[in-house]
């Protein structure tokens, strides 16, 4: 159609070119659409679009008013050859034909000062290259490759469809969410495809998605590739499959699945297939999603489409071709293969996606690249009060006017581009759910707005009907999900979503499904049985209500009742002979420093707090060292008693019973002095011991200065081990009753305890420890009260007839005990 202005609009109406080996003895023939090429209606109700857009612009009082858009719209057979050919018509004005005269043809028209279209991406990358180098700027409605967004290749270049980089990632995103990790993916070996699929697989790899196999081929490649591909995806693990196709090559992959049905397959599809109608009469593909341009109404557009006539038909060879091919009528009546048009075919009748106007898409997208170019060039020719037809502008005034346009059109959507000249990408969520009759059709599920904040682009809203109308989630893993309490260990040679899930290590816990790895539990806490969550250690001490801890308890409360029953029998028989010739003073300093030894094992119970840590070992300490100083007194006195029985001998008179208090006084305040220092510089302290046992926590009190506990335990061996050297020099010395032999025997028992002490409670475990610590308290204090006052009390209250003073001279023969 003529006009003021001519915009070229290039459509890919059919999906192959004929061609014909070059032999160069002759002219080669003009491109053209193969015979055998089947017209894509979707795409002729695209270009007839575009000629109800600008009958509706030229009808507008606001948009260029009182100008006339022509426009000279081609079919491109989706075919690189074609689309270059037609876009240096366009841009030259030079008649589509190549004669073989001498003489330069002249132009035939203007050359059009911009374009609409293409629909694929690779012949719109040539025409970009070659429209680029003249300036003239090319506003596509449906060709996505993310590669037509570099300005420096494509300066002209613009669209009204998202790019294929917001695609891919919002199909990977969509795949993430629903957990699929382990796909297949298939492609067209276009730019489109190829393009498409290598940002799809980026951001698959980002979020951790493996790919099983990534499979290629042209619509135009023998059927032996196809064959292949189609085994490919038959024989795969993967139950969830993307295609990022167009829809040529799309229909010729299914077609070569359904010879031969692979296992139930959840089909994931690019804009450019996952949205054609005519793809829906694949059953196999019920439950497919994939995402699309919004959806919107063009008023008026579906009566202009429905209003087309025999007359109209008969001017354009396209349309010519459309009606011949839906109503199989010969419009020219000379066909033997059909019959002639009588003139009543109904074209309302029709059900094919040209008529079909529910699922307006890409059509909105021809719709709002029309708009587009006219408010360009309104900007040009207009001025705020008219439109100058006369004016003569060129292609790059157009494109500076492309470029800043903002506007919304009748149907109520905002068009404007960004500094890439694409358009905010907004998607459909699109579902190919079975409907009542048996038949597929696209629902609406959800929604993804690249605008929103990163994490709230995509949102769904409704149920989705997953692979053969299933409503539970299909999965496709190549590894079952790790449950919490293991980790992903990657099979050697394998992609990363293959691994073997091992038990996280002791002391380590993992908390959700599919953790890379192991989380340590913090200190105080331990891994439950599941290895999923931490729990606080149980905390061990010597507690109490311990059955041990009560054995301990009664046997100390013993040894102290019995040290006190001891004193009470020597305190009442204090006038006789055997508890006076063994010196009372130190007898009962002696039992009330052994009741002190078996009352301090108690502090040794309970929970250690800073006070009981200290108390312990130093009320052990001095009143051991008491007890050892009044033993060491004792046998010091048998020795001077011994001496003193020498003629001549005066040595009693140096070691009467101050020198005895003092001697006592002067060991203990020794030890004292030992404990204070202790305990000012670095004394023991309560304190968590996470280290001897992983899975729980030992209460203990520390040492704080080693020095100093080795000291005290130092002082008390030296003075046992003097004790005891001083009592086995007098084991022998002449008396009835000799005390030298049982200070021997006592202090044999109590560095024997001692000595077997160490190594014992060294690797004693726990609060184990601990009781053996007691255990050498008592054994080595029940070792001494028996040892020294058991003989004594057994004459006393049994054989009263020796506790005489002749019998302890030795002047009464000894009998038996």
């Amino acid at each position: 159609m003529n006009g003021d202005f001519i915009i070229g609009g290039i459509f890919s109406i059919h999906n192959y070119m004929q061609s014909e080996p070059n032999t160069y003895t002759k002219m080669p023939l003009h491109p053209k659409c193969s015979g055998r090429s089947v017209m894509e209606f979707r795409d002729l109700r695209y270009a007839r679009a575009m000629e109800f857009t600008l009958q509706e612009i030229n009808n507008s009082t606001d948009l260029l008013p009182g100008i006339t858009l022509g426009y000279q719209i081609y079919d491109s057979c989706a075919a690189v050859p074609m689309a270059i050919q037609i876009a240096l018509q366009l841009a030259s004005g030079m008649e589509p034909f190549v004669n073989n005269t001498h003489v330069c043809p002249k132009p035939a028209a203007a050359a059009v000062p911009v374009l609409a279209g293409e629909s694929d991406s690779t012949p719109s990358i040539s025409m970009a290259r070659i429209l680029g180098l003249f300036g003239i700027p090319q506003v596509s409605h449906f060709t996505t490759c993310a590669c037509l967004s570099d300005k420096r290749q494509f300066p002209s270049f613009f669209r009204t469809v998202p790019s294929d980089h917001h695609q891919a990632a919002a199909l990977a995103r969509m795949v993430k969410h629903f957990g699929w990790t382990w796909i297949g993916a298939v492609r067209s070996d276009s730019d489109y495809g190829n393009y498409g699929m290598a940002s799809f697989l980026k951001a698959a790899q980002e979020e951790g998605i493996c790919v099983e196999y990534s499979e290629a081929f042209y619509r135009t490649d023998p059927r032996s590739k196809v064959e292949r591909v189609a085994n490919v995806i038959r024989s795969s693990t993967a139950r969830v499959i993307v295609a990022f196709m167009a829809s040529g090559e799309i229909e010729v992959l299914l077609e070569e699945l359904v010879r031969n049905p692979p296992p139930p397959l959840q089909w994931i599809g690019s804009e450019t297939w996952i949205i054609n109608a005519k793809h829906l009469r694949f059953n196999m593909c019920a439950g497919a999603i994939g995402f699309g341009v919004p959806r919107s109404e063009i008023p008026g557009l579906g009566e202009f489409l429905l209003n087309l006539t025999v007359a109209q038909a008969l001017k354009s060879p396209l349309l010519k071709e459309f009606w011949e091919s839906s109503f199989s009528c010969s419009l020219t009546g000379f066909s033997e293969s059909m019959r002639e048009c009588d003139g009543n075919e109904d074209i309302r009748s029709l059900q094919n996606p040209y008529t079909d106007t529910s699922q307006l898409r890409i059509t909105n997208m021809v719709y709002k690249a029309t708009y587009a170019i006219a408010h360009a060039i309104h900007g040009v020719i207009c001025n705020d009060t008219q439109c100058d037809k006369s004016i003569q502008f060129a292609p790059w005034q157009v494109l500076d006017q492309l470029r800043r346009i903002n506007f919304t059109t009748r149907n109520g959507v905002q068009v404007m581009f960004d500094a890439n000249g694409d358009p905010v990408a907004v998607y459909e969520l699109i579902n190919w759910q079975v409907q009542k009759d048996g038949t597929l059709d696209f629902v609406t599920v959800g929604l993804f707005d690249s605008s929103k904040p990163m994490g709230q682009e995509f949102s769904i809203s409704t149920n989705i009907s997953w692979v053969g109308g299933q409503t539970e989630l299909p999965v496709s893993m190549c590894t079952d999900s790790c449950p919490p309490g293991t980790r992903k260990a990657v099979q050697k040679g394998r992609p990363v979503c293959c691994y073997d899930c091992i038990p996280c290590a002791e002391g380590e816990i993992s908390n959700r499904t599919d953790s890379l790895n192991c989380m340590p539990c913090p200190p105080e806490f331990w891994p439950n049985a599941k290895r999923d969550s931490c729990l606080s250690k149980p905390v061990e001490f010597l507690s109490w209500g311990d059955t041990l801890s009560i054995i301990l308890t009664l046997f100390s409360v013993s040894g102290a009742f019995i040290a006190v029953c001891v004193a009470i029998i020597f305190y009442r028989h204090r006038t006789s002979p055997i508890v006076r010739a063994n010196n009372s003073e130190l007898s009962f300093l002696l039992l009330f420093s052994l009741a002190l030894c078996f009352l301090c094992s108690l502090t040794f119970i309970g929970q250690p707090s800073e006070w009981s840590c200290m108390l312990r070992h130093t009320a052990f300490g001095i009143s051991f060292v008491l007890c050892i100083s009044c033993v060491l007194g004792k046998t010091i006195v048998v020795l001077m008693a011994f001496r003193a029985t020498l003629p001549g001998s005066n040595v009693m008179k140096w070691f009467g019973p101050p020198q005895q208090r003092l001697s006592v006084l002067f060991f203990t305040l020794i030890q004292v002095i030992i404990c204070v220092l202790w305990l000012t510089i670095s004394p023991p302290f309560p304190f968590k011991n996470l280290k001897h046992y992983k899975e729980r926590i030992i209460l203990e009190c520390g040492l704080g200065s080693a020095v100093g506990f080795w000291a005290v335990l130092g002082y008390i061996g030296f003075l046992a081990l003097l004790c005891f050297v001083l009592a086995f020099l007098a084991r022998k010395l002449p008396d009835n009753f000799n005390e030298a032999k049982f200070i021997t025997f006592s202090m044999l028992i109590f560095c024997t305890v001692w000595v077997t002490f160490i190594p014992a409670y060294v690797s004693s475990p726990g609060k184990f420890t601990v009781a053996v610590e007691i255990f050498a308290i008592l054994a080595s204090s029940f070792g001494l009260i028996i040892c020294i006052f058991a003989p004594k009390c057994f004459i006393i209250v049994f054989r009263p007839e020796l506790n005489t003073k002749k019998h302890l001279m030795g002047k009464m023969p000894s009998k038996s005990l």
